[in-house]
């Protein structure tokens, strides 16, 4: 159970930074859980909504319909390819990369993976007050670039896998550049799964944030072809790279015009999720 229920600006969660962004993703997955249960549900995510006092209808001012969908599409995606890797190393060590207030771990769980979510230590510092660690829940206080969290890994005989859903494109690429090959080097063979946006997306975004007020925040890395990720290191391989509707069925109370925007975000490849091994 979440913990009571907590304002947030009790939570030390700074406005107008990347941390701040944690609300509008769970948010996303807590009125589609509520309006279209077929493309995600996740109850956790409804959970903590209700739990929080924090002026979430200020991300429904700013955000389109088609947009919300694309948001959680791409953690259904991110959950199938990780369900899929986890069907292969049942016992693996999964990492969910600035994990904000995701509850990833509650939808994709087999009852014997080892879970970490890593963000920095204020974000931990609010997880821990809504959602505290378990047996095999395990919280990381460190920056994704902070290498050292490979060491906080316990088990990693039947594999890593590292999820990074929407995090990554909030850093430059020579950051980037940096952090894949170290992942490489730390923890060769590891697989991961996060999303890209084209340029043209990554405008969008960084309007839409301006609009919430959050004008020191902004995206800065955009990727239209993922075989680009192989001239960084020639320790990564792409698995695979699709659009973000891939295999979802349109419902149709989403409505005619909002379906019609979703195909035009996948046929322009706005944003795409990406699957690499390392």
């Amino acid at each position: 159970m979440v913990r009571g229920i907590i304002r947030s600006f009790e939570m030390g969660i700074t406005p107008n930074t990347v941390e701040e962004t944690l609300f509008i993703p769970l948010w996303n997955r807590a009125q589609v859980s509520r309006k279209y249960p077929s493309l995600l549900y996740d109850p956790k995510a409804v959970e903590l909504v209700e739990a929080i006092d924090y002026d979430f209808p200020a991300i429904d001012a700013q955000m389109n319909h088609e947009h919300r969908l694309a948001n959680v599409a791409r953690a259904r995606q991110c959950d199938d390819v990780t369900r899929a890797y986890v069907t292969d190393h049942p016992r693996a060590s999964v990492i969910n990369l600035g994990a904000g207030l995701d509850t990833a771990f509650f939808r994709v769980d087999n009852g014997r993976i080892e879970w970490y979510d890593l963000d920095l230590p204020d974000v931990i510092a609010v997880r821990k007050q809504l959602l505290p660690e378990t047996d095999r829940v395990h919280f990381i206080a460190k920056s994704l670039f902070d290498m050292s969290w490979c060491d906080d890994l316990r088990a990693i005989d039947d594999g890593v896998f590292a999820v990074a859903g929407g995090v990554l494109a909030y850093f430059d690429e020579a950051q980037l550049r940096t952090f894949f090959s170290a992942l490489a080097e730390r923890l060769p063979g590891a697989e991961m799964v996060f999303n890209a946006f084209s340029p043209g997306e990554v405008s969008r975004i960084n309007r839409s944030l301006r609009r919430l007020g959050m004008r020191r925040v902004s995206m800065k890395w955009a990727l239209e072809d993922a075989s680009d990720l192989t001239t960084w290191d020639d320790r990564i391989t792409v698995v695979d790279q699709f659009s973000c509707f891939r295999n979802v069925s349109y419902d149709p109370a989403w409505g005619t015009e909002t379906i019609r925007k979703i195909q035009a975000i996948d046929e322009h490849r706005l944003m795409s999720i990406v699957h690499v091994s390392l």
